[in-house]
């Protein structure tokens, strides 16, 4: 993804945008900062134990959880603190 140059009255404002594959996400900043543990982004992916073991290997450990009918998922923290859901469906 790469870096939007923000409007200048929302760039004031702080925070980042990117774009890229089709998406664009839009980053904020809070201050005090405090990392989001129970809000986050979900991720749709492909290839899940791939993305887990790359993040292990990183250091960034990954929680796995059983609980979405039809998926694989597991959580992992951005350098931060927050948190952050990768899924990928589960074909039967």
């Amino acid at each position: 993804m790469r870096e939007l140059e923000k409007p200048p009255v929302l760039a004031a404002r702080g925070g980042c945008w990117f774009r890229g594959g089709g998406l664009e996400v839009h980053l904020g900043v809070e201050d005090p900062f405090l990392p989001a543990r129970k809000a986050h982004p979900g991720l749709l992916v492909t290839g899940l134990r791939a993305v887990a073991a790359a993040l292990e290997r990183a250091g960034s450990p990954v929680t796995w959880d059983g609980d979405f009918p039809g998926h694989e998922r597991f959580y992992s923290a951005d350098p931060f603190g927050n948190r952050l859901e990768f899924l990928e469906p589960v074909s039967r």
